[in-house]
């Protein structure tokens, strides 16, 4: 695994803008990145698709103790949601994609740092803008993504599994560009799947009184959301989602892993194991420096790096002890491997000179030889 530094190309703005990528700059500076890109080795791409295999299967090893103990307070999702919850399990609603954040140097294993399972974003860049770039920069490389074709068979899949659905309503935050490119690319591959597609924000998403519904006052039979569950429980309309009247994308079930506890729980569960990093629900369990991470947020926000001897700065939370992303040319770079339908599918990389990734740090492209 290495960092390499590149020219752009000329004219790369117009060409991931004709992917849909017209996020790529925020506020003067690319967020979509091609003066470098990342490479690796076959055998190093193996060993991230094996572990990314492996931390699927202990995710659900994990969902399936949490649910048979009833063990969702410490998880911090609501009472009143729990039978939901295990029946969504119970039933093994399908789910369609995840992205594991992983730290990897190509010299130890792929160590978790955090699963989001939920509303994973940098999608189109890992599924199809990096693709492309490849094609131009790198012809006769390869690339771990098989994202794009994937989708299309799990969301047909789905369509196989739910006859009676006449359409998928894709619904989300229309006003923030990434979450709205992503939920346009993800309704593009659920139409080459060959089904029929509605969208609407997230504030557009109505109730009847037996059905949610959309402006056209159409019944919604499913929904993709990319909007967290635990914000959706909140929403006016949250007390209807136990009526279980449209079939969700991703499931209730994803409650279990789409927040940070889950890293705790883990570990408790699979102490040692290789692509794990010791986690705790208490400070003290750490005695060197760690990470303390919100039961529930995204892209860094309120990540904080704890010293040694430090105390905890909140209330509720998990502690995870610390493990340095690798460094090159003074960029941190974690690497987001993908699920679909269960599989591991490919890999996106970000990288900022902070230690931390948040919705400003870089998606730089990668090959393999």
């Amino acid at each position: 695994m290495r960092r390499e530094s590149l020219t752009p190309r000329p004219d790369w703005r117009a060409k991931v803008e004709a992917l849909g990528l017209d996020f790529h700059t925020t506020d003067g500076e690319p967020y979509w990145w091609e003066a470098a890109c990342y490479a690796f080795s076959a055998a190093e791409i193996d060993e991230i698709e094996a572990a990314t295999e492996a931390l699927h299967a202990l995710c659900l090893e994990a969902v399936d103790r949490v649910v048979a103990a009833g063990d969702f307070e410490r998880l911090l999702i609501p009472h009143d949601y729990w039978d939901w919850v295990a029946a969504s399990w119970r039933r093994r609603d399908p789910d369609l994609y995840g992205r594991f954040d992983l730290v990897y140097d190509g010299a130890g294993p792929p160590k978790l740092l955090e699963y989001n399972a939920d509303t994973p974003t940098a999608l189109l860049e890992a599924a199809v803008a990096q693709w492309y770039w490849l094609e131009e920069v790198k012809p006769g490389a390869d690339q771990f993504t098989s994202i794009h074709e994937r989708l299309i068979a799990a969301w047909a899949e789905l369509r196989r599994q739910h006859p009676q659905t006449g359409a998928v309503h894709f619904t989300g935050v229309s006003d923030a560009p990434e979450d709205l490119r992503t939920l346009e690319y993800m309704r593009d591959v659920c139409q080459q799947a060959g089904w029929p597609t509605q969208q609407l924000d997230i504030v557009q998403l109505g109730w009847n009184g037996r059905c949610f519904t959309d402006l056209a006052e159409r019944p919604i039979e499913a929904l993709f959301k990319l909007y967290p569950w635990e914000w959706m429980l909140r929403e006016s309309f949250g007390k209807y989602l136990v009526t279980d009247c449209a079939a969700f994308i991703e499931p209730p079930w994803k409650m279990v892993l789409s927040n940070k506890a889950i890293l705790a729980i883990l570990w408790e569960m699979f102490p040692d194991h290789p692509n794990l990093l010791p986690a705790f629900f208490e400070r003290d369990a750490i005695a060197g420096g760690c990470v303390e991470k919100p039961i529930h947020g995204r892209e860094g926000a309120d990540i904080k790096l704890i010293e040694a001897g430090a105390p905890a700065s909140r209330k509720t939370g998990i502690y995870q002890a610390l493990c340095p992303l690798p460094v090159f040319d003074g960029m941190h770079a974690p690497i987001g491997s993908w699920v679909v339908a269960g599989k591991s599918a490919g890999i996106g990389l970000r990288e900022d000179r902070s230690p931390i990734t948040t919705n400003r740090s870089r998606f730089v492209p990668h090959y393999f030889t």
